[in-house]
């Protein structure tokens, strides 16, 4: 199955096609090849080939003075040789649209008869996106787009207007430069998001995606009686990090936009997580173990160690010391969670919805079925929060459903994965 990114030079091709290449393979145990076409572009063929070590994905080597037409045939051939199920060509961009860069397209598509040419464009690009999807399908004729920078301040109009304009659906949106920023384009949850209302269900998914079972199941038992060190601080803070950091997580939750620009102006970002677990790291095991012990010497250590100051070093202690005495009052209340299911405890009295489970936390949506998750958005909705949940379940279901259902990979198959994989060799 041969997959072309095609795509204006900046809009983040190399980057999107290791992520896709990342996510068939994690997810659909496809075995995946991608080949860089760029020769104009200075180390972009060494780019694609550090994001295939990156992610532990095959790239085609290089080799200098070979046209993009020819590294297209050779990377066909090397897949079919190797036995890989998908291979993705990574074209070349330009700054603008111009004749040479549509021929040498469409000379690509004539040599390699892709599956999907997905075009990807960046969602902040606005009126500009609809002449270049425009472009891009009358000239080479592409199956689907694939929006990125869509964890920005744009309210993605520019995907309305694509989408409006070549009538080929958005399959995929980047919500960052991590490998696993990758969502399936859900318009309703997207619509949500747009105006305030937040996703919850996104938010579960990567909840469900990031968090260890035994971890989270070690961590409660040890909530339980009470303990929270800083061991346990830097982990929290550390899976807060993988589900998109807060802003990521506070962008998903129903009626927290505004907040999120509060606690960004308030200097509360993830620059100051990633502070935090420089402080913790730069502590010996003794220290993480009992914050009681650090004195002003030893603070002066770390600091040094971390590129921080005492201040800082101090802010850390107490909100540590604040989260462990909250985590030492759900002790006694059931099992916890973490910071994690402190905040979503919260935003469940919010709602109204703290009765739900034992310790007036957050439900456990993993173990709902989907009437009892439409229940919960009616809920949602009679406390004032908006459609935080959507009317219908995605068609692959949510991870941790009962019934065997499960998150889809790619969009278009039944199975997940990209429409056509499978069914043409």
């Amino acid at each position: 199955v041969v997959v072309m990114m095609v795509g204006l030079q900046g809009s983040g091709k190399t980057t999107t096609s290791a992520k896709i290449a990342k996510r068939l393979t994690e997810r659909q145990n496809k075995k995946v090849l991608m080949a860089s076409l760029d020769t104009r572009r200075p180390a972009a063929q060494e780019q694609l080939r550090q994001l295939g070590e990156q992610t532990k994905v095959a790239t085609l080597p290089i080799i200098a003075g070979q046209s993009p037409v020819d590294i297209a045939k050779r990377a066909v051939q090397a897949a079919r040789l190797g036995g890989h199920d998908v291979v993705i060509l990574d074209t070349a961009g330009r700054t603008h649209i111009d004749e040479p860069l549509m021929v040498e397209m469409a000379d690509i598509k004539k040599v390699s008869s892709p599956h999907e040419i997905l075009l990807v464009a960046d969602s902040l690009t606005g009126q500009d996106a609809v002449n270049l999807a425009k472009s891009f399908d009358e000239r080479v004729g592409i199956t689907g787009l694939v929006l990125t920078r869509m964890d920005g301040d744009g309210r993605g109009g520019a995907a309305l207007s694509m989408r409006a304009v070549t009538g080929k659906p958005i399959k995929l949106i980047g919500t960052g430069e991590k490998m696993d920023g990758l969502e399936e384009f859900h318009p309703k949850r997207i619509a949500d998001r747009i105006l305030g209302m937040g996703d919850i269900v996104s938010l579960v998914e990567k909840a469900a995606e990031t968090i260890d079972a035994e971890q989270a199941a070690a961590m409660a038992k040890k909530m339980q009686s009470g303990k929270f060190d800083l061991n346990d601080l830097a982990q929290q803070l550390q899976q807060m990090s993988k589900m998109g950091g807060m802003g990521g997580i506070m962008g998903m939750m129903p009626g927290m936009g505004k907040m999120k620009d509060q606690l960004a102006a308030a200097g509360l970002d993830d620059k100051m997580f990633g502070r935090q677990l420089a402080i913790i790291s730069s502590m010996t095991k003794a220290e993480r173990a009992n914050p009681e012990i650090l004195k002003h010497s030893r603070k002066k250590r770390i600091a040094a160690g971390s590129g921080t100051d005492a201040a800082e070093i101090n802010k850390l202690l107490k909100m540590h010391r604040g989260m462990a005495d909250m985590m030492k009052a759900m002790g006694g209340k059931g099992k916890g969670g973490g910071l994690m299911r402190g905040m979503m405890g919260g935003l469940a009295s919010k709602m109204g919805l703290g009765g739900m489970m034992p310790g007036g936390g957050m439900p456990d949506l993993s173990k709902m079925d989907p009437k009892q998750l439409e229940a919960l958005q009616k809920q949602a909705q009679a406390a004032g929060l908006g459609k935080g949940l959507p009317g219908g379940l995605p068609g692959g279901g949510l991870p941790g459903l009962p019934g065997g259902m499960k998150l889809p990979g790619l969009p278009g198959l039944g199975g997940g994965g990209l429409p056509g994989l499978g069914k043409k060799k």
